[in-house]
């Protein structure tokens, strides 16, 4: 990555973008997630470079990135780095959303 804040993910985090990849495979072409890919390595790089862009979210320190409409990223700021916490399906019953 380039300069900037370093980004980790959360172990939950990864595991819901690895649904939602498996989602797109089962029911989308490959075409579909080489564009989520994509989004999602453009989102990271402006997040690393200015974390405060993006709104707060309902949850006090924690913004919230909308991907491609289907999907949100939410994640905060911390001392020196980057936290992923959830890439949330916007198909989703928002109230099984599990941030911490």
């Amino acid at each position: 990555m380039e300069s900037g804040y370093k980004i980790y993910w959360t172990d939950y985090a990864l595991v819901e973008l690895e649904e939602t990849y498996k989602y797109l495979e089962d029911n989308f072409t490959s075409k579909e997630l080489r564009k989520l890919s994509s989004e999602i390595d453009n989102i990271l790089k402006i997040i690393s470079r200015n974390p405060k862009l993006f709104p707060f979210s309902e949850t006090n320190g924690i913004r919230r990135i909308v991907i491609k409409k289907y999907n949100s990223l939410y994640y905060r700021e911390k001392e020196g780095f980057i936290e992923i916490l959830s890439f949330f399906s916007n198909r989703k019953n928002p109230d099984s959303s599990k941030l911490t």
